[in-house]
């Protein structure tokens, strides 16, 4: 999978892909992250990628030029599955999301900054708006890592127990049950039996009703879903 994520500022995605899952599955070749600077697609000696919105109001809005043209250079180059803007007014992301995505060979994210991107941007290019969380960000910078992560960690391979990943919270619209480990008692607190059983229909059963339990007890709202 080619991940190309458009930004202001590159710095800020320099940390999240140089440790752990991702940076492992950058080595193996799952997948390819490209940090694509638009400030050489800006405007003038100064390279300008905002100006004033229109009709007054506080806030820059970054321009249709420099965007547009960072876009049709890298449409040039590959044919994206989708053109992601990450931005507030967006699609909540989730896992159902993040399946599907990982499923795709070429994405693009477009970190919006400042107030915003130009309308005419999102008309003519963006095929999916998402957001984090309803919140608003410095930038979209932290969430194009945030959902890196998420999708390129269910890429095949990337994770060394692929079985692990079909486990995890959200997958089944249940949040995922409490996990143990050694010692099997701590300050008198007791791994439940079930899990030292070694019965695996036993231990199966048990994860399924505890995911229940506390699917109900925190996010009742996913049941209802």
């Amino acid at each position: 999978m080619r991940i190309d994520i458009i930004t202001v500022i590159p710095e800020l995605l320099q940390s999240p892909f140089q440790h752990s899952i991702m940076k492992r599955a950058l080595e193996k070749g799952l997948l390819e992250v490209n940090v694509i600077p638009l400030r050489p697609y800006g405007l003038g000696p100064h390279k300008q990628l905002d100006d004033y919105q229109y009709g007054g109001g506080a806030g820059m809005v970054m321009m249709c030029e420099p965007l547009d043209r960072c876009i049709e250079d890298l449409k040039s180059q590959v044919n994206y599955d989708a053109i992601i803007y990450l931005t507030p007014d967006g699609t909540t992301f989730n896992q159902k999301i993040a399946n599907r995505l990982s499923c795709m060979d070429h994405l693009m994210l477009i970190c919006g900054h400042y107030k915003g991107i130009d309308q005419r941007i999102r008309d003519m290019h963006v095929t999916m708006e998402l957001s984090v969380g309803d919140f608003v960000l410095s930038g979209g910078e932290l969430a194009a890592a945030l959902i890196t992560d998420a999708v390129g960690r269910l890429i095949p391979g990337v994770l060394s127990d692929e079985t692990s990943a079909l486990t995890d919270s959200f997958q089944d619209d249940l949040l995922a049950p409490p996990v143990y480990t050694r010692p099997s008692e701590y300050k008198g607190l007791k791994v439940p039996d079930v899990l030292l059983s070694g019965n695996d229909r036993l231990i199966e059963t048990w994860r399924q009703e505890a995911a229940y339990r506390i699917t109900e007890q925190k996010r009742p709202d996913l049941l209802e879903e």
